[in-house]
């Protein structure tokens, strides 16, 4: 007679160790960070690649849609943009001296959609040719990364501003906080009138380049820094009284605005410069693009 057979034993299951949890929890960290890293760094870069393309071409087909200028017009004196709608392009920058493929098409805000595309146009600050402060912001990691190098400037360096008539060439303020060395560097670029105002006038505690927190509104003033950081869009005849200090004029000045450090928007990383030269673009493009 045939024993009836035991049941084959299933073997038991040792519960992972406190080891085996950790290097699980670190390589699912791994390929989230890994997938984080793509869409920042690749994903949102192609997709803004695109928007900043269509602004592009839309840039120029309002350009060409223009009737032309007045050559008298355009010859010296700065003129201001019309202020344009939200998501709008209007300008050109230009950053020479990080690369010949440095230059964005910059539009009007500084909402995500806006910033996606390119460059954003603070609304209420001055616009380019202005007296005050034109004030502009852009990522600095992913969604094009336009104003990723800005901490690779130093004085004295060029921003051009493209209009549709003009450019604008902007001289980056001493990143020298005072002294005989501000001094210098001011004079490298800036006009005699500029140097008195940067090194012992209103100016003088703005400084080219500085790291500050993102509360620090201030920056984008008519005068940076300045009490009153009511930035609105005065035009030439109501900026004239715009604190710049003893009744003068604001200074014609840019500002660019972007994250710090690298991969992380707990700082704000602050460029200043100020307006030093304006040419009609019938005449070709500034020495500063030719250098």
């Amino acid at each position: 007679m045939n024993r009836p057979t035991a049941p084959p034993r299933t073997p038991s299951r040792r519960a992972p160790s406190v080891g085996q949890v950790i290097g699980e929890l670190l390589l699912t960290a791994g390929a989230i960070l890994l997938l984080y890293v793509f869409y920042e760094a690749i994903w949102t870069n192609l997709a803004s690649g695109r928007l900043q393309a269509e602004a592009t071409a839309g840039l120029e087909e309002l350009w060409n849609g223009a009737p032309a200028p007045d050559a008298a017009d355009v010859a010296g004196a700065p003129i201001p943009s019309p202020v344009p709608t939200l998501g709008q392009p209007f300008a050109r920058i230009h950053l020479p001296t990080l690369g010949e493929d440095a230059v964005y098409t910059v539009v009007e805000g500084v909402r995500a959609e806006d910033l996606r595309t390119g460059p954003g146009h603070y609304p209420g600050t001055q616009m380019p040719g202005q007296p005050g402060n034109t004030a502009l912001a852009g990522h600095r990691n992913g969604s094009g990364a336009v104003f990723e190098h800005l901490d690779r400037l130093d004085s004295c360096e060029a921003i051009v501003v493209e209009t549709a008539t003009q450019w604008q060439t902007y001289r980056l303020l001493p990143v020298e906080p005072g002294g005989a060395e501000r001094l210098a560097a001011a004079r490298e670029c800036l006009t005699p009138r500029q140097v008195e105002r940067v090194t012992g006038g209103d100016y003088a505690h703005v400084v080219g380049l500085h790291i500050t927190t993102p509360d620090a509104v201030e920056v984008i003033a008519p005068v940076p820094g300045a009490a009153d950081t009511g930035a609105a869009n005065t035009g030439a005849a109501g900026a004239a009284t715009g604190g710049a200090g003893a009744g003068a004029a604001p200074e014609r000045l840019l500002t660019l605005t972007t994250c710090h450090p690298m991969y992380s928007n707990a700082e704000r990383l602050i460029v200043h410069a100020a307006l030093v030269e304006t040419v009609s673009k019938t005449d070709g493009p500034p020495a500063a693009l030719e250098d």
